[in-house]
């Protein structure tokens, strides 16, 4: 067993990922030399070669674009966005290219890119650099999105995400990369595309995923010194949702609150709010609440905690929903 952080199991997973296949490619802004503005990348441009980890110019269309070609001549390119709201100058490739070209060529031509975005707020920074803009991708068809919460997945997910033959959005919470956990490299990982209960319990199913894990489960803590039991489930991939776990503990426990720190409004809590009430109608003793964002553009740092979710945001749906 070894400690490490997000940060941490991300490097050692490109690294691992690098070292198994030299068709592994590492492109984005400062992600060589510098080792990325968070340090994820650190040391893999000494080790692999300039021609493997690429410092890209400050043009994220062209590094999608540039990705694209060479996922069609066999390479697996991971393409980093330095931060989530630099994503949307690639917009257009990524779902007008990127996600259409295996469809458009009836199977013949694979798309094996990950895209990794550092993403969410919490980290005093400014709008472009603490965005959720993961219903974006999620509502596109083609894309696969994926969000780990933890050094254990970030070391087994992102080494997953570049086996893919499909191309892949791969959301990392950036101000949980220096959390610590313990990774056993032995171990037998999850798939891919699975939901995870990471804290049983019996009155309201909480679910969550990057960031806002962390706060469903102190949440869940808090709760429980006022005799409340949470079941809170780390969703962690969001394109596809893995609903059959969810549907079993809402039909459980007859309760369902979902947590992003994206805004509410067409958040990815509305697509699983729907979906539980056509499937476990019946099963419901309240309507699913949703906890986010505010709709507004991202603050300035000074009041990010007021616009983030917080566990009390998170408690005060618990109680909404248990006074039903």
């Amino acid at each position: 067993m070894t400690a490490i952080t997000i940060a941490k199991g991300l490097t050692m997973g490109l690294r691992a990922a690098m070292e198994a296949d030299p068709k592994v490619l590492i492109m984005g802004e400062d992600v060589g030399k510098l080792g990325g503005v968070f340090r994820v990348t650190d040391g893999l441009q000494k080790d692999f070669g300039e021609d493997r980890v690429i410092d890209t110019p400050l043009a994220e269309s062209g590094i999608l674009g540039t990705a694209v070609g060479l996922a069609m001549r066999g390479y697996r390119p991971v393409c980093e966005i330095q931060f989530d709201g630099f994503v949307f100058p690639a917009y257009d490739q990524i779902v007008s290219q990127v996600a259409k070209i295996h469809f458009r060529s009836r199977g013949r031509v694979p798309m094996p890119i990950v895209i990794r975005i550092p993403f969410g707020g919490g980290i005093g920074a400014v709008e472009h650099h603490s965005e959720s803009p993961e219903a974006y991708f999620a509502h596109t068809a083609g894309l696969k999105v994926v969000a780990c919460s933890n050094p254990v997945d970030a070391y087994w997910m992102i080494q997953q995400a570049i086996a893919s033959d499909d191309p892949i959005v791969f959301l990392e919470p950036k101000r949980r990369y220096w959390e610590k956990g313990e990774l056993d490299e032995d171990a037998e990982p999850d798939p891919l595309h699975v939901s995870r209960v990471v804290r049983p319990g019996t009155d309201v199913t909480v679910l969550a995923y990057g960031p806002m894990v962390k706060t469903a489960l102190q949440a869940s803590a808090a709760a429980e010194g006022e005799g409340k039991s949470l079941e809170v489930i780390d969703l962690r991939t969001l394109s596809p949702l893995d609903v059959d776990p969810i549907y079993e503990s809402v039909r459980r426990t007859g309760r369902a609150v979902v947590v992003h720190e994206a805004p509410v409004n067409l958040g990815l809590g509305s697509e699983i709010a729907a979906r539980v009430t056509e499937n476990c109608f019946y099963s419901l003793e309240a309507p699913v609440l949703r906890v986010g964002g505010f709709d507004t553009p991202y603050p300035p740092s000074r009041i990010e905690e007021e616009y983030l979710p917080d566990l009390d945001r998170v408690l005060d749906a618990v109680d909404r929903t248990l006074d039903y």
